[in-house]
């Protein structure tokens, strides 16, 4: 009764935002792992139905940075000099973050939030202090060193609502942040005003909002790892057919609300006794459970550019806080490649871009 009544509460909400939205797929998932040794491992999956030609990237020091005004021109809004260093997966060619962390252990990721996003209005004198969307996460990252820092800044600039020109509009957008304490953070802008809320999750996945999600959460109250025990009928009992019964009801389809129960259920009961380093593995073991495979989700045309077709996977990255590497595993190569805080300047002249159409890596056995 329980599951009966969540999917007919998801159904009744995505409803709507599929009359806003011609594709609410759009499954990017993410969460945070503590390890034994006072790290934490953010990770998550990047799905769309176009290609945003991601690529590695790491902003330095002292670097001047332009933001995006009210008009759509690069260059024409807010104007910083990046305190921190960042890097991580960029976009569409722009010297912006997706996801990635900064010298200081604070990292997150932008997730995609149709139907329910709306920017802050601008005037044209408050143009100069602000920046687009997509933005965000690169300036949260090269600004500030923990989600206080962030939570402060954030309100002293603005978000507008300047269009993206391969999304054709607006990049409807949220924010996931993590900093080296564990403390979660997410940013939304609903209705035109800046949400911020704390995240004792960790988890986001897209729409419905933040807060939605949160009260869903008590549908599956009654989930646990460990099997139920048998019902007694008489001289007979019924136990469960095999283990795993204690996780019945666990929702396992590709919905955002869907995906946000299982990473929950999923992080809440990760292994206690790994390192942040270990946990590397656990996070991408955790991400295998979200990745779409051609053809599984299929997306009506018009969205970002797009003619249709289906979403995929583009990606699963995973942030090591403690030990300040970048992993990421792309949809046309599987193996994990790095970017590693300890082989970067940190203090560079200029933003430098990684490559990550690279060839497999794969290791051949030659046995005894």
């Amino acid at each position: 009764m329980v599951v009966s009544h969540f999917k007919r509460w998801v159904c009744a909400a995505l409803a709507g935002l599929m009359m806003a939205s011609p594709a609410v797929s759009l499954a990017c998932t993410s969460f945070l792992l503590p390890g034994s040794d006072g790290g934490f491992v953010y990770g998550r999956t990047l799905e769309f139905g176009m290609d945003i030609k991601s690529r590695g990237i790491a902003v330095p020091r002292n670097q001047a940075m332009q933001g995006t005004g009210i008009d759509g021109t690069a260059g024409s809004g807010l104007k910083w000099t990046t305190k921190y260093a960042a890097f991580g997966a960029s976009a569409l060619g722009l010297p912006i973050i997706v996801d990635g962390m900064n010298e200081k252990g604070l990292a997150g990721g932008m997730l995609y939030l149709p139907g329910i996003s709306e920017y802050q209005e601008v005037s044209p004198t408050e143009s100069a202090n602000s920046i687009a969307s997509y933005e965000m996460l690169v300036y949260a990252l090269t600004n500030f060193a923990t989600v206080d820092e962030v939570r402060e800044g954030f309100r002293a600039i603005k978000v507008n609502r300047s269009p993206q020109k391969d999304f054709k509009g607006v990049v409807p957008l949220h924010l996931t942040l993590h900093d080296a304490s564990g403390k979660s953070l997410v940013i939304e802008y609903i209705g035109g005003e800046l949400q911020i809320s704390d995240n004792p999750t960790s988890i986001l996945t897209n729409a419905p909002q933040f807060s939605w999600h949160l009260t869903g959460l008590g549908n599956f109250a009654g989930l646990s790892t460990s099997d139920p025990k048998p019902m007694q009928v008489g001289d007979a009992k019924y136990g469960p057919p095999s283990s795993g019964g204690g996780m019945t009801g666990l929702p396992g389809d590709f919905s955002s609300p869907s995906r946000f129960v299982r990473a929950f259920f999923m992080k809440e009961n990760a292994p206690k006794n790994m390192t942040t380093r270990e946990q590397v593995g656990t996070a991408f073991h955790f991400l295998n459970n979200f990745d779409i495979p051609p053809g599984l989700v299929s997306l009506s045309s018009g969205f970002g550019g797009s003619s249709g077709g289906y979403e995929i996977t583009y990606y699963a990255a995973v942030s090591d806080l403690k030990n300040k590497v970048f992993y990421i595993r792309t949809h046309d190569n599987p193996s994990i490649q790095s970017i590693e805080m300890a082989n970067l300047d940190l203090d560079a002249k200029a933003i430098r871009f990684f490559d990550l159409n690279t060839q497999w890596q794969i290791q051949p056995l030659t046995g005894q």
